[in-house]
């Protein structure tokens, strides 16, 4: 076992307790072995963990009764677990593979938690990593994918990661240590067996080395991804609050720290189209424009990117009645209209709208602005569409509140905020229908 590699990623602790996760076969019984030997060196305590998935009928019982049995030999405390795992894939629509890493993962981690456990150790060796890069190639990863498995995950360690398969053999027959083996790994049913199996004793055969370099090759790429992911730290850091960020800044960056900045924002992961979808609208002359990702949505918000931004909110049509009050929840207002005969004194405002009686055409309603909708507003001496008047003002963004706008039969006669259209303004004295915009009241 390459202790360097320990060393470099801090995986032994001088004190506290270690959980080894041990199947039985090869890779797990060299490591618990190993880490049985560093234990009294460095000050920690060995626990062993053992999962049985109920997969191989007579022979998953032979691996949970070796495991116990040596362990009770060796004196290290053991824990068991088991699960349905063909059950659990069936109802969770998971592949065997996944739905076992999966509940294998979660038994590992509650045990751990049980047991204040500072370290969980897993067997996984350089033979292991090796497959998952090829794997990983075939599916066309990007460079993260190739570095293979991490040598640290939060409290998971990986400590056989630079230690081949060869090596492990030859020092468990030198020291008379046994282990089983799953016969499972003898069948080509799963893709990386076909690679342990086939293509790895061929790339072996074309280079006696290949193991040894790709050790490197490795130790090269997450060293890397290591610098790449500090660049898009620091401009996470910098440059991202409550999940906004300047769309100009954004979209000077290199791609490869544009997604490591977005896997930050939803470390779920993204595909390349969402990540080449979130940079156009970054880059792009618009100031509204939307990306939708998986379990929220990017918006151009003018000069902002802003993730987590739900659709925009829509006003519905609703009729306005005259002594009767309007409800616009969407909005948090509520709108009174009322008929007034004789109005003495006509008062206009942002949000109170008096309009010549006889100037409205059939029934009005307010709603949500439609494209293409126009107003020449009293007193402004232009008509403008609603679009660009709402842009002018910073009311076109996704983050923006609904904005009310009035209707006649013959088009907008007023907008909340802006004022009423030139053709219903009021003249002198004479009958007035009033509109008043005001906050939404709290009900009870």
């Amino acid at each position: 076992m390459n202790t360097d590699l320990c060393e470099k990623y801090a995986m032994l602790p001088r004190s506290g307790l270690v959980l080894c996760a041990v199947s039985g076969g090869k890779d797990s019984m060299y490591l618990l072995e190993q880490l049985r030997t560093l234990a009294p060196d460095y000050g920690f305590a060995l626990h062993c963990a053992h999962f049985d998935h109920r997969l191989r009928g007579a022979e998953s019982y032979r691996d949970r009764a070796f495991v116990a049995d040596w362990c009770k030999k060796r004196e290290i405390p053991c824990h068991i677990g088991s699960a349905d795992v063909a059950a659990y894939a069936a109802e969770k629509r998971l592949g065997i593979e996944a739905a076992a890493r999966e509940l294998r993962y979660a038994f590992l981690e509650e045990t751990a938690d049980a047991l204040h456990a500072v370290r969980i150790a897993t067997a996984h060796t350089a033979d292991d990593n090796a497959e998952t890069l090829l794997l990983n190639l075939a599916r066309g990863s990007g460079l993260k994918g190739l570095c293979g498995i991490p040598p640290v995950r939060g409290r998971i360690v990986r400590p056989l990661l630079e230690t081949g398969s060869d090596e492990v053999l030859r020092w468990l027959e030198e020291n008379g240590i046994p282990h089983i083996e799953d016969s499972t790994n003898a069948e080509d049913a799963h893709a990386r067996n076909r690679v342990r199996r086939h293509i790895m004793p061929e790339l072996k055969s074309l280079n006696s080395g290949f193991s040894e370099n790709l050790i490197r090759c490795q130790s090269l790429l997450r060293e890397d991804e290591a610098y790449l992911d500090t660049l898009a730290e620091d401009f996470y850091d910098r440059n991202v609050l409550n999940g906004r960020v300047s769309a100009a800044a954004f979209a000077a960056l290199p791609a490869p720290i544009a997604a490591r900045v977005l896997a930050r924002i939803l470390p779920d992961g993204l595909s390349r189209t969402h990540i080449e979808a979130v940079r156009r609208i970054a880059a792009s002359s618009k100031k509204h424009a939307l990306a939708d990702l998986p379990g929220l949505r990017a918006a151009r918000d003018y000069d902002s990117l802003v993730f987590g931004a739900g659709p925009r909110q829509i006003l519905p049509k609703r009729a306005l009645v005259p002594g009767e009050l309007t409800p616009l929840p969407e909005a948090g207002l509520e709108i009174f209209c009322e008929l007034i005969a004789e109005c003495e004194e006509i008062h206009n405002s942002f949000n109170t709208f008096s309009f010549q009686s006889d100037s409205i055409r059939g029934k009005i309603f307010v709603k949500s602005r439609a494209e293409g909708d126009k107003i020449r507003l009293a007193g402004r001496n232009c008509t403008k569409t609603l679009k660009k008047l709402f842009s002018e003002t910073g009311r076109n963004g996704s983050q923006a509140p609904p904005v009310p706008v009035f209707y006649d039969s013959a088009g907008v006669i007023a907008v909340y905020g802006f004022g009423i259209a030139e053709r219903c303004a009021p003249e002198g004295r004479g009958s007035v229908l009033r509109l008043t915009v005001r906050p939404l009241r709290a009900v009870g």
